[in-house]
């Protein structure tokens, strides 16, 4: 599964560096109207994959989840090599829709491996599979620049869609699922989608953690569609892809060489107060981001910000591992990957308004505040519920 998640992560992510580049070659187009678009395009993508999610979780629940990567590994094929034959931004936005409803592979493997972890070692071992995302993170977007400059996007989307569907195959012939069982005496209960929603909305330190899976996802992602234009503003357009695949880049180096420690971090002191410290520092490293002069310095605060916003991850999938029964994991994790869908769906827009009329500085400015005000929540909600903050649920 960790070399199913680096294929993933990494064609997903490769093209990143030049999709608003990409949108630029298909018409004469103003600036403003490129990062516009550029925020709906990204955006749409998590449109169908919020409203899928719950629905692969569930039926995940039912049939396992292995299959379900499988489809979700295809379709993603699918939809890149097409987008490799557009000519128009229109086409462009229908196959980024059509790409959400298998969106989520990442988000279900993590359940998939969940529910065959122990409670006592979940941060850990969800750290260290999302060390393989992670590195496909850190290399997709760099290779991805790389090969756009060399090669052109259109070609680039379609070999691309290549290692997605040998990632089908991986899954298909290199999986087995299974279930632990954490005691002799375990619930064999079917739960309804009502009684999953009440159990989420009767834990408040639970739905919160879901609540700032979504926040998290706005600050990472209202920064993505406009990086690479951010990049050629302050470093030229030569070579802007490769270059703005390093600043892509440097967040999953930060997240790859921390998240595993992060993960254990958790482990041993608690998930939500370690959480909660991740928010304040990544809001501290995101501000100075709207002041910077040169690419190293944009690149050093993205290491930093890989640090932060990554070791979010593996906290908040371990704390629901074991706020939720394991019957209804799959369906918590799919309401959770719903909302950091809703989250990658709000941040490219949201940060394509702002840079559109207020400037690039202003996203990161926004951006850091948001973490900021999460992260004073979550110590509210830990001061007013400290029964939910220990890891002994």
């Amino acid at each position: 599964m960790w070399f199913a998640n680096f294929f993933i992560a990494g064609s997903i992510t490769m093209v990143q560096p030049f999709l608003s580049l990409y949108i630029d070659t298909l018409g004469n187009f103003s600036d403003e109207y490129v990062q516009t678009w550029s925020g709906f395009i990204f955006s749409i993508t998590f449109v169908s994959a919020f409203l899928f999610s719950p629905i692969w979780g569930k039926v995940g629940d039912r049939i396992g989840r292995k299959p379900i990567l499988v489809v979700f590994a295809f379709g993603l094929g699918l939809s890149l090599l097409l987008m490799g034959f557009v000519t128009s931004i229109l086409q462009l936005f229908f196959l980024r829709l059509f790409m959400g409803v298998f969106t989520g592979f990442i988000s279900l493997s993590q359940a998939l491996i969940s529910t065959q972890t122990s409670k006592r070692v979940a941060g850990k071992v969800l750290g260290t599979l999302q060390t393989g995302s992670i590195t496909g993170t850190l290399m997709g977007p760099l290779l991805g620049g790389i090969l756009a400059d060399l090669f052109g996007y259109q070609s680039t989307f379609k070999w691309l869609s290549l290692v997605l569907f040998i990632s089908s195959l991986l899954v298909l012939f290199g999986i087995k699922e299974f279930t632990i069982q954490e005691d002799s005496a375990i619930d064999q209960t079917r739960y309804t989608s009502r009684q999953v929603l009440l159990h989420i909305l009767r834990q408040p330190v639970l739905l919160l953690i879901m609540l700032m899976s979504m926040i998290v996802q706005i600050a990472n992602f209202s920064i993505q569609p406009i990086l690479p234009l951010f990049v050629g503003e302050i470093h030229g357009s030569a070579n802007i892809a490769f270059f703005s695949g390093l600043a892509f880049s440097a967040s999953g180096l930060g997240n790859l060489l921390f998240s595993r420690r992060i993960g254990r971090l958790g482990d041993r002191h608690g998930y939500v107060k370690l959480l909660t410290v991740m928010l304040i520092l990544a809001a501290v490293v995101y501000f100075p981001g709207g002041f910077v002069t040169a690419l190293w310095q944009l690149i050093i605060l993205r290491f930093l910000m890989g640090i932060f916003i990554g070791g979010v991850i593996p906290l908040r999938i371990a704390y629901i591992r074991q706020a939720a029964p394991i019957e209804m994991q799959g369906e918590v994790l799919g309401y959770n990957t719903s909302l950091r869908f809703f989250g990658n769906m709000i941040g490219p827009m949201l940060g394509a308004a702002i840079s559109a009329s207020l400037g690039y500085s202003a996203v990161f400015l926004s951006t850091a505040s948001l973490l900021l005000i999460s992260a004073l929540i979550m110590i509210y909600a830990i001061k007013r519920h400290p029964e939910y903050t220990v890891n002994s649920l």
